[in-house]
């Protein structure tokens, strides 16, 4: 399988420059250029995606099937937004960037669970408003011997559970296979969601989307939730129903939540979730990390050794 050219599509700008991939990729053969422009960079130098054989971009971009490439490769880890079966039918390999984000995430979610805890964000919002103001007597606690529900254990739930281990947190964790996982006391299958949330202080969601986990978060598990509990969501908006996470806010069932995912990306301007007491929103960036560019190097060399060698490439979805 011949590839000469990876055209660098100008979607990947939310992550890193066209110019940081393609000198962490100057060692390979084929030639990296970029393609329908690149943002900040000079639009000139885009050639037109028929001449390339594959693509590196964020997300689904239809004229670049068209070119009939060998291999598309997304700097994301879920593909819900891809049409996998049209791939198929054009023969068209298609690999994404789950394994890359376990740090990062992982991090941003021990951030969130802090925040929550400690009442750093209500610090940041009074800063703002050069209000010295302590927290009310039993508001902050703190993180040693709370539990933690982890829906998902796959590389980001994974480096999440190891790093609420290593806070003293008592975690738990829901997943399909039984086999353990490293920090985790006990695991729950999906079916014994709602057990798994019962008496945990945050649930974090971890997982994929697909058909089964959309909705996996509504009333009913919402209700199962303790009145103390925080909702952290890093997987993707649709995983929860976005009004019954509302309406619980607003009646109390749960203490608040962080959410970096949401159904309608960004989130729309009258959105309650804006607004709302102990509700963190941050912009779908729990990935956000200088070094991604070179695990997505990383991963274009691997597969490319792969595709002349004729191996199957690694993170394959089609």
């Amino acid at each position: 399988m011949s590839i000469e050219r990876i055209g660098v599509h100008d979607s990947t700008g939310i992550d890193f420059p066209f110019e940081a991939l393609a000198a962490a990729l100057g060692d390979v053969g084929p030639s990296v250029v970029p393609v329908d422009g690149v943002a900040g960079g000079d639009d000139a130098a885009a050639v037109e995606p028929a001449a390339c054989d594959a693509f590196v971009t964020f997300t689904h971009q239809p004229h670049l099937l068209e070119a009939d490439p060998v291999w598309i490769h997304t700097t994301q880890a879920g593909v819900d937004g891809f049409p996998l079966e049209t791939y198929e039918s054009r023969g068209v390999v298609l690999t994404n960037s789950t394994g890359l984000h376990g740090d990062s995430v992982g991090d941003t979610t021990v951030g969130l669970l802090l925040m929550l805890a400690r009442r750093l964000h209500e610090f940041v919002a009074n800063q703002r408003e050069r209000v010295w103001q302590f927290p009310e007597w039993d508001a902050a606690f703190t993180l040693p011997g709370e539990r933690v529900c982890v829906v998902g254990l796959g590389t980001v739930g994974s480096a999440v559970a190891r790093r609420c281990a290593a806070l003293g947190m008592d975690v738990v964790g829901v997943r399909r296979s039984s086999e353990p996982v490293d920090g985790v006391g006990r695991l729950y299958a999906p079916s014994e969601l709602g057990t798994a949330v019962e008496d945990a202080r945050f649930v974090v969601l971890c997982v994929p989307l697909t058909d089964e986990t959309r909705g996996l978060i509504g009333e009913r598990e919402l209700d199962r939730m303790p009145e103390e509990s925080y909702l952290v969501n890093v997987a993707r908006g649709a995983v929860v129903d976005e009004d019954a996470l509302v309406d619980a806010l607003r009646a109390g069932a749960v203490a608040g939540a962080a959410l970096d995912v949401f159904e309608t990306e960004p989130l729309p301007d009258d959105s309650p979730l804006w607004g709302m007491e102990d509700v963190i929103v941050t912009p779908h960036a729990a990935v956000a990390n200088r070094e991604f560019y070179r695990g997505i190097a990383d991963l274009v060399r691997g597969n490319l050794r792969r595709f002349t060698a004729g191996e199957e490439p690694r993170n394959r979805v089609v």
